[in-house]
């Protein structure tokens, strides 16, 4: 159901709330750029900071914007599976296509919990669910054999894997059937996971260079291996540097000195190190990506 390049996008702030204006240009940024499908309130749109009433209305912005343009696969998991079932059911309430749940963070559940707590908000919420695997933030692993169950779940109809560990990204494709969509969950891998059976990318980069990361997707899903590489090959700096802290200071900061938003975070996210800054400066100057444009607290 879901694939291609599919952007996480940020969430812009200004003066200690979200930025509707401004979130309506990115989507329009997005889409324009040729982005497949747009994921609010993602980790790159710091949903983790945002209270669940600013939480709503940005996936219903983001909704009201798109217009069925391409689908939005709201981001709403929780470490609460009563929590998820709540978010999701609004998502679903106010137009999203999909929904994007994180495995339950801080808690570590074992693999039955992750099944059962999937299988929960499956069950209670008839929306197509993206699961999200990234242990690296949560603390757990969803494991290939656990996503195999979940994939005879009907509505449980992908996965953003983002182990950073390819055999574990074989071995979910041979598990799982044909129509259970594997996407990249890191921008730098996306052309080897769709080489191993994956259908595209949820992005970070795709904030800053939609088009281009919409070229290396197709190009990969067309076999065309080759052009994608020499893309990617261009801007791999920028994958890159886009986690040199954590996601997504970096990006926001870069999205900055492009000129496409105002460099506000939410705590405790804070401004990337002036070293940090410097290096995705020079990075997006060899672009020609670089607009100028200072950062701030916020």
């Amino acid at each position: 159901m879901f694939r291609g390049s599919i952007v996480a996008i940020v969430t812009p702030f200004k003066n200690g709330a979200v930025d509707e204006e401004k979130l309506r240009e990115l989507v329009e940024f997005q889409i324009a750029g040729g982005t497949d499908a747009i994921v609010p309130c993602g980790t790159t749109g710091e949903s983790s900071t945002l209270d669940y009433e600013e939480h709503d209305r940005v996936i219903e912005v983001v909704v009201q914007q798109v217009n069925k343009r391409v689908p939005v696969i709201a981001g709403t998991g929780s470490n609460s599976t009563n929590e998820a079932i709540e978010m999701t059911a609004h998502a679903k309430k106010i137009g999203a296509d999909g929904a994007l749940l994180v495995t339950p963070y801080y808690n570590k559940p074992t693999q039955e919990g992750l099944y059962h707590h999937y299988k929960a908000i499956a069950t209670a919420v008839s929306l197509p669910i993206v699961v999200y695997s990234v242990q690296g933030r949560t603390g757990v692993n969803l494991e290939p054999l656990t996503l195999k169950r979940l994939a005879e779940i009907d509505n449980i109809v992908g996965v953003k894997e983002a182990s950073g560990n390819l055999a574990q990204v074989a071995a979910i494709v041979h598990h799982v059937p044909e129509r259970f969509a594997v996407l990249s969950g890191d921008d730098a891998v996306t052309i080897a996971v769709i080489a191993l059976g994956g259908r595209g990318l949820i992005s970070t980069s795709g904030n800053e260079i939609p088009g281009e990361m919409a070229h290396i997707v197709r190009n990969s899903l067309d076999g065309n291996f080759a052009a994608a590489r020499d893309i990617q090959r261009r801007f791999f700096a920028l994958m890159e540097v886009n986690f040199i802290e954590s996601n997504p200071i970096p990006v926001k900061a870069a999205m900055a000195a492009m000129g496409l938003l105002e460099p506000v975070w939410r705590l405790p996210l804070v401004p990337p190190s002036p070293i940090s800054q410097k290096k995705i400066e020079s990075v997006l100057d060899g672009l020609g990506l670089l607009a100028g444009r200072s950062v701030h607290a916020g």
